[in-house]
């Protein structure tokens, strides 16, 4: 009897332990996925700056060609 309650607790404290690792690790999965969606849009941001700035650059080459 005694070797069956120290098996029991010994499988509950597995069991305990292992999902409290499954736990942390997706929390884990959830934040990197989180930070490399922040990098994507911020990539995105950089992207529509660039082709903003280049449309910006044409029209005033565009203004400056106009006038001799």
């Amino acid at each position: 009897m005694r070797k069956s309650i120290s098996l029991f607790m010994l499988f509950i404290a597995m069991a305990f332990t292992m999902s409290m690792n499954s736990c942390r690790e997706t929390k884990e999965d959830k934040a990197e996925e989180a930070v490399e969606d922040v990098k994507d849009a911020a990539e995105d941001v950089g992207d529509e700056v660039e082709d903003a700035a280049d449309e910006v650059g044409d029209e005033i080459e565009d203004a400056t060609d106009d006038n001799p």
